[in-house]
């Protein structure tokens, strides 16, 4: 499903380059559910910007299928994010103008889709968090569980095939983020997603199907049922 082939990522820092990663290589299969786990700062965000089509790498290729998304104008990208991905942050990043209604709506609105199919499109995701009682509240009007839930519906009201997680936990209590998770992993179950989901919870990273942390601008495969912090290193795929 997903394939990235040495991936590089560098940034300028005044007169020296700062190197992400390099090399990278990663593959997550069709429905498969992965964890990426690693210190802060070691290029996790980073990466799910790039997988995610947010950013582009300094080297390398990204597939989707057969399709290299790197090599995308930037206009078919936009349009290969609103249909073929779902986002999830850490920092909800509603509109608070608007009701949770109108911000599910927006993926929608935003693909030329008629005012009332995505009103309908959306309650219907609404719903599916259950939310639809909350659908006429702004975003300051929810509780950070009830915002959360928001993003969620959003993600996967345009039907993607692949949903992306940065910290989808990391603002709320741990009771909220038990919830959180627990309907990431029905919906995942449900509508038969590719998930990869950032988090330093390692909890929550022992319920995917495949943990993969990155350490030293390298990704390293760890066994769920391991202590993830030991050091024992796995399968290296750099």
């Amino acid at each position: 499903m997903i394939r990235a082939v040495d991936l590089e990522k560098r940034y300028r820092s005044g007169d020296a380059d700062l190197v992400i990663f390099s090399g990278l290589r990663l593959e997550v299969a069709t429905g498969e559910k992965l964890a990426l786990i690693g210190e802060s700062g070691a290029g996790k965000s980073t990466l799910l910007h790039l997988l995610g089509g947010l950013d582009r790498p300094t080297q390398g290729a990204i597939y989707f299928g057969h399709n290299d998304i790197c090599q995308l104008p930037a206009g078919e990208l936009a349009e290969f994010r609103n249909r073929e991905l779902g986002f999830v942050w850490q920092i909800h990043s509603l509109l608070a103008e608007f009701t949770a209604l109108e911000n599910v709506m927006m993926p929608l609105l935003i693909r030329g889709k008629p005012r009332e199919v995505s009103e309908a499109v959306a309650m219907e995701r609404l719903n599916e968090v259950g939310l639809r009682s909350r659908a006429t509240h702004r975003a300051g009007e929810l509780s950070g569980g009830e915002q959360q839930r928001v993003v969620l519906a959003r993600a996967l009201v345009g039907e993607p095939k692949v949903l992306l997680a940065d910290e989808p936990t990391g603002s709320v209590d741990f009771r909220t983020g038990e919830m959180i998770m627990d309907l990431i992993e029905e919906l995942h179950r449900s509508r038969r997603l590719t998930s990869i989901h950032v988090t330093h919870n390692l909890q929550f990273a022992r319920r995917a199907d495949r943990i993969v942390k990155m350490e030293h601008g390298m990704l390293i495969e760890t066994a769920v049922s391991s202590d993830t912090t030991s050091g024992d290193q796995g399968k290296n795929y750099v």
